[in-house]
């Protein structure tokens, strides 16, 4: 560890420290062969393309393609406060053999077999999808049944809430559970999939070895390719492959991958900027889900319009923090101790209006004058966190980068126990080190002989790095991934 001359007698490492998985592999679980997590891609890229399309009645013939449902007077009344002006809407993949689904082969009833909350900060700025293990054992509360009477609260499979009383069972089983209040549910089955996949011109993926397997029927060689089709379907639901150790949880991280793809290829200028296209992949997906019926064409066309600035590198994808089930090795249970934090920093973020800058004031005759800030864009942070919160640099990294910021480096640096947080900077940075202290109030700005010329450091102490009008920064999941990333970044 090297010692640095900085103010308050600081000290830290130079280089961030390795993280660790939170998560072992889990043993292979029983149940369907079929996936559609990667389906539901569909839904949160049609949400963030949707809004390049503004004629009505474009909008009035994809509104006619969406089958609704009423599911109000199932979701009863003990139900989260709504808290803020975010989207929460859960997303779901029906397993049903029924209709167009038929050609999949028999199944014995109907589950959801994917389950994912996708949140939508106020005002579009950001997106997180947070996918539930299929096989969580979760309290599933009394629902309506599909013959209209009631079950009881049963402790069971979290995919089981949708066989039971369908997708109201399982929007208030996630309710319950994760005390966050939803607004819309959307429903996916996997008929559609090869359709919308083909409307994209297909969807690059990466793999790290050569592919063959029956029973999936998907061939596929080693590194980067561009998948259609068959052979999208065959990656999304195989798990005899070898891809990834044949676990559930091993499967949602590889799948989240596919749908970080398709959120770029979704969002690419070329989508956006060509109405046939973009109508094309609305159309193929409309034709493909279910909704309730206040997801309306006016909601969805005020949320199209928030969601005009977002791009794949404001969505990222997690997995609920998960541990063994102690009664049985082929199932989970939320890890309440990562899971907490996650759940109580969607249910608060709320993105409030952005307060007007302070006056200067009145300065005595001979007193030096505070430096004028530079424009956001004009200033480079190096960011490290020198707490134990797990994350909290990369959270702060991306909100200062929303503001404009360009983010130079994210670390981590140890500090005695009293550490409040820095900004610090470089010779010649006077002036970006105060545009980043009107982001971060309460941190005066302090030159440091170290820093290196027109630098600016932000070292996050046990104060915390608090911008007005941002919700509190989302904790860091193990295995998280984000839509912008590079397919080939974990292969």
């Amino acid at each position: 560890m090297q010692r640095l001359a900085a103010p308050d007698n600081a000290f830290w490492d130079e280089d961030p420290a390795p993280q660790s998985p939170r998560h072992q592999p889990r043993p292979p679980t029983r149940g369907r062969g079929w996936r559609v997590l990667g389906w539901l891609s569909i839904v949160m890229s049609a949400l963030m393309v949707i809004g390049s399309i503004g004629a009505y009645m474009t909008w009035r013939s994809l509104d006619g393609q969406i089958d609704r449902e009423n599911v109000d007077d199932k979701l009863g009344d003990k139900r989260p406060a709504k808290l803020n002006n975010s989207m929460n809407i859960l997303l779901m993949g029906s397993d049903t053999r029924a209709g167009e689904n038929a050609r999949y082969g028999a199944e014995g009833g109907e589950r959801s077999d994917t389950t994912i909350l996708l949140h939508i900060s106020p005002g579009g700025e950001r997106a997180i999808g947070i996918s539930f293990p299929r096989d969580t054992m979760v309290q599933i509360p009394s629902c309506t049944k599909r013959d209209g009477g009631k079950s009881v609260p049963q402790l069971t499979m979290m995919n089981a809430a949708y066989s039971i009383g369908g997708p109201a069972c399982t929007w208030k089983t996630i309710e319950a559970t994760t005390d966050i209040r939803i607004d819309h549910y959307v429903e996916v089955d996997f008929s559609g999939f090869k359709r919308v996949v083909d409307a994209l011109d297909g969807v690059e993926i990466c793999v790290p070895k050569a592919i063959n397997d029956p029973k999936a029927e998907l061939v596929l060689k080693k590194g980067r390719q561009t998948v259609r089709g068959d052979q999208a379907l065959g990656y999304v639901r195989t798990r005899t492959g070898g891809l990834g150790d044949g676990s559930d949880l091993s499967r949602i991280q590889r799948q989240q991958t596919f749908m970080a793809s398709v959120v770029q290829k979704a969002t690419a200028r070329g989508m956006l900027t060509d109405p046939g296209k973009a109508y094309g992949f609305l159309s193929a997906a409309t034709k493909s889900i279910k909704a309730d019926d206040r997801l309306t064409l006016s909601v969805m066309q005020k949320l199209a319009g928030s969601l005009k600035g977002m791009s794949a590198g404001k969505v990222r994808f997690v997995t609920v923090p998960v541990q063994a089930y102690p009664q049985d090795k082929n199932r989970v249970q939320f890890n309440m101790a990562l899971a907490k934090p996650l759940f109580e920093a969607v249910k608060q973020d709320n993105t409030l209006p952005e307060p007007a800058p302070p006056p200067i004031p009145a300065q005595r005759p001979g007193a030096k004058v505070p430096a004028r800030p530079v424009q956001p864009s004009k200033v480079q942070v190096a960011i490290y966190n020198a707490t134990k919160t797990d994350g909290l640099g990369q959270r702060t990294a991306d909100q200062l980068e929303e503001k404009g910021f360009k983010i130079a480096k994210v670390g981590t640096k140890k500090a005695s126990a009293g550490f409040r947080t820095q900004i610090l900077y470089g010779t010649g940075a006077e002036r970006q080190a105060a545009a980043l202290a009107a982001a971060l109030p309460g941190h005066p700005p302090k030159p440091w002989a170290g820093g290196k010329p027109g630098l600016v450091y932000l070292v996050i102490g046990k104060d915390g790095a608090v911008m007005p009008g941002e919700g509190k920064p989302l904790p860091k999941i193990n295995g998280e991934v984000r839509a912008d990333r590079d397919v080939c970044a974990q292969t």
